[in-house]
């Protein structure tokens, strides 16, 4: 198992790879879509009407780009574990079925294609419209630190999405009068089918990972549009449209737990392992699910995250781990001290795997 550590755009820089590296990190797992354009880079950032940010001028990143990454990452001692998320722009039609879909889905192979030269193993992507909306910062975690949270009842899950917007970023400007968006399970089903026919053997010939992140919030529906992978048997039927290693997922434990489902996630995570199906992994805890919950501290919510480490260390992952997103700490550097925490925890963890004791879980079934 290799420790990492996620950066967005803004924070690919030298001071940020020599806290990685000092924190215990040896991998980067980087988001080049610059969602939060300098602005503070939490999810609860943005507003309802431009989301995130506008990404209407993002451009297909190159092979150029991305081998610049590895060598700078190379370079600074670390090495890059997966591309995080597509910009919206890049795919906006593949996602609402518009006009521009195959055009789209060929830029993609093209990336994809390019992203394989240039040594990049894994790319994560939310294949979702709403994405991730409606979590709220607070004083949620031990100690009152700052972190993110879902009360389904305190905002309308109905809110529509703004033209122009998806995945929670304006992609164009908004068209007066349209109607808003709408799709049904079965239609996003079919959408993300003919997605991933079109572009995992692609990315098998490349040689990369497509690594699928489930929803967050894990909402039957939100904002007026269907929920993909909100339980677990939806990541297994995701896994069936193409029955490949190219075609994993992005593991966020959080997410899992979220999802209102009987038992724990324990066997589930056991049978992706055991399966090699796991493109990298969000090691994060949280409490509650939903309609309710929020982020913690590693070491302090509903997940025995040591057990985690025991099932990955009995089915021989040697993928990596990043935390994702953490509670903030009350110092000058927030971030960096919620990130320094958790990393520590981590790699405490997976150093002492083979210590550990035997897992007290076991596989289950493949979910029905």
């Amino acid at each position: 198992m290799k420790i990492g550590l996620g950066l967005y755009r803004e924070s690919l820089t030298p001071d940020n790879f020599r806290f990685a590296r000092q924190a215990g990190a040896t991998h980067i797992v980087a988001h080049l879509t610059n969602y939060f354009s300098g602005r503070d880079p939490s999810l609860s950032s943005g507003n309802d009407l431009s989301g995130w940010g506008d990404c209407s001028q993002d451009r297909l990143w190159t092979y150029d780009e991305m081998s610049a990454l590895v060598g700078t990452l190379r370079e600074n001692g670390l090495q890059l574990g997966a591309l995080e998320n597509f910009s919206p722009k890049f795919w906006s039609d593949v996602l609402l079925d518009g006009p521009d879909r195959d055009a789209q889905i060929e830029g993609l192979k093209r990336l994809i294609s390019d992203a394989g030269r240039a040594g990049v193993p894994c790319i994560g992507y939310n294949f979702s419209l709403a994405g991730v909306w409606g979590w709220k910062r607070g004083p949620f975690a031990r100690g009152d630190a700052m972190s993110v949270g879902l009360d389904l009842d305190a905002i309308d899950p109905d809110e529509p999405i703004p033209d122009g917007v998806v995945w929670n970023m304006r992609y164009r400007p908004a068209r007066a009068g349209a109607a808003p968006v709408t799709v049904s399970d079965t239609e996003l089903w079919q959408r993300l089918e003919h997605f991933l026919r079109e572009i995992v053997p692609v990315a098998e010939e490349a040689g990369i990972r497509l690594a699928a992140h489930p929803d967050d919030p894990v909402a039957n529906e939100l904002r007026r549009t269907a929920r993909l992978v909100n339980r677990p048997e939806k990541y297994d039927r995701l896994l069936d449209i193409v029955d490949s290693p190219a075609n994993s997922l992005e593991l966020c434990l959080g997410s899992m737990q979220e999802m209102p489902i009987a038992g724990e996630i324990y066997p589930h995570v056991r049978r992706y392992a055991a399966r090699d199906r796991i493109g990298y992994i969000h090691f994060r805890n949280v409490r509650g699910k939903v309609p309710q919950y929020h982020e913690t501290f590693v070491d302090e919510g509903d997940i025995d995250m040591a057990e985690i480490v025991r099932i990955l260390r009995d089915e021989n992952y040697d993928g990596v781990l990043i935390p994702d997103h953490t509670p903030e700490m009350s110092c000058a550097a927030p971030w960096h001290a919620g990130m320094a925490f958790a990393l520590g925890y981590m790699k405490a963890l997976v150093q002492s795997a083979d210590q550990l004791g035997p897992s007290f879980s076991k596989a289950g079934p493949k979910a029905a």
